[in-house]
């Protein structure tokens, strides 16, 4: 990943886990000025393009790329212009032949999904392709909303190619994302099924639309309970849940989780979180928690991501306590897990609960339990109101533990500390 920062945080299921990924997207950071060139800029309801570091002393190599980017950025400026309207014909306008195959089903797939914003900003000027006279490829820095046409964009960075044609260059091919940014999105790569309410989006593939009534009702009743923790701004317009077969789940935003991972949250920018479940060995009966938990981390954390393992207990303790839908402590199904990994290794520090990526299934079920009974018990003591202002001074705004212990509860975070630990060890004596 060569754009972006990933955090992982695995999440105890049965028999599955879920894994969270934090991605600190740095689109748009650290290009040089005289490389930001043809940006598109939305002026009312009017797509203006800009120029920035245009230079005198620009040598002809450089103005001939200018001009070509001048000319790809108003085809794309066409394209986006024809997805949000619906119209393929206009959409597929601007690619070669061979490109339609590809463009006809992110087109159907970004259909489906409502899309309603998509715009094209160009990353850099375009280079020459090796060996294919005539062809350039340019980065291209896609922003999407789905549904909400006021949303916060998500960005996504691609590779586009490209063939010289007079003052309307074609569109040769679209890459996938994965080399440039987080990984693939979903609909770069899959034929997508959807279902929409009023909280939730809920994608599969066709092989699985048969399970979208169930996802899209259990998704509805988690967004409900995640609404409950956005600790600032206002709930995400819409959940993006995607549920992923085998094939996907190894393809989907890099693929690569650990292997006890059923589940995970991805960081997209603009505030948005997109969700990802693994359809395989994934039981109807754990689906409800697994929702609740995954769709909280999006309520709950910031975009940039949160401090590093020291806070993993809370991230997921707060996310678990969700998950678990106020059942009584007793009723928690970890609390086997949490009692061995008490008895055995834990050092009795929070901050060191983190589970390795290659930990059995046994120690990421009790690291999860004893973030999920430590929060426990700040709520139960305190309240869920200022156990969301400890979570906000910390992982929001990045004050210490001690810092935050102070402003939330008036109390010592040592003293705390202590305290938590207490409870986690009766919960399982």
């Amino acid at each position: 990943m060569t754009d972006g920062v990933r955090q992982l945080a695995p999440r105890r299921l049965w028999p599955l886990w879920t894994v969270l990924v934090v991605v600190v997207l740095l689109l748009g950071c650290g290009l040089p000025a005289l490389l930001v060139v043809g940006v598109i800029r939305e002026s009312g309801s009017r797509a203006t393009i800009s120029r920035f570091g245009a230079s005198a002393a620009d040598d002809p190599a450089t103005e001939v790329a200018r001009g070509l980017s001048d000319r790809m950025t108003a085809q794309l400026q066409r394209q986006s212009t024809a997805l949000v309207g619906g119209d393929r014909a206009g959409y597929l306008a601007v690619a070669e032949a061979p490109a339609h195959a590809d463009l006809r089903r992110r087109f159907a797939a970004l259909r489906a999904l409502k899309v309603t914003v998509w715009r094209a900003e160009p990353s850099g000027l375009p280079v020459p392709v090796e060996g294919k006279p005539g062809e350039w490829r340019l980065l291209v820095r896609f922003q999407y909303c789905f549904v909400a046409p006021t949303c916060q964009p998500s960005p996504v960075l691609i590779g586009t190619r490209w063939r010289e044609n007079g003052d309307q260059p074609l569109l040769v091919a679209l890459e996938e994302s994965k080399s440039v940014e987080t990984g693939t999105r979903p609909w770069e790569v899959s034929d997508l099924a959807v279902a929409i309410g009023a909280r939730t989006i809920v994608a599969t593939t066709p092989a699985l639309r048969g399970k979208l009534p169930s996802l899209l009702a259990q998704a509805e009743a988690a967004a409900k309970v995640a609404d409950g923790y956005v600790v600032t701004g206002s709930p995400p317009d819409r959940y993006r849940i995607f549920y992923a077969g085998p094939a996907e789940w190894k393809r989907w935003y890099g693929g690569g989780r650990p292997q006890w991972t059923g589940g995970y949250a991805v960081t997209v920018g603009g505030g948005h979180h997109e969700v990802v479940l693994n359809a395989d060995g994934l039981p109807s009966s754990g689906t409800d928690d697994l929702l609740r938990h995954e769709l909280t981390h999006a309520a709950s954390l910031p975009e940039r991501g949160y401090p590093g393992k020291a806070t993993w207990w809370l991230v997921e303790g707060l996310a678990e306590f969700a998950g678990a839908g106020g059942q009584p402590i007793d009723r928690y199904e970890g609390l086997a897990e949490v009692r061995k990994l008490v008895q055995s290794s834990w050092d009795g520090r929070l901050e060191g609960i983190t589970p390795a990526d290659d930990a059995p299934a046994e120690r990421v079920g009790g690291s999860y339990g004893v973030g999920y009974l430590a929060v426990r018990h700040l709520v139960d003591r305190y309240g869920p109101e200022r156990l969301l202002t400890f979570f906000k001074a910390v992982l929001h705004e990045r004050k210490t533990l001690d810092v935050a212990a102070e402003q939330a509860f008036g109390e010592r975070w040592s003293v705390l500390h202590d305290e938590c630990v207490a409870s986690v060890r009766a919960a399982v004596a």
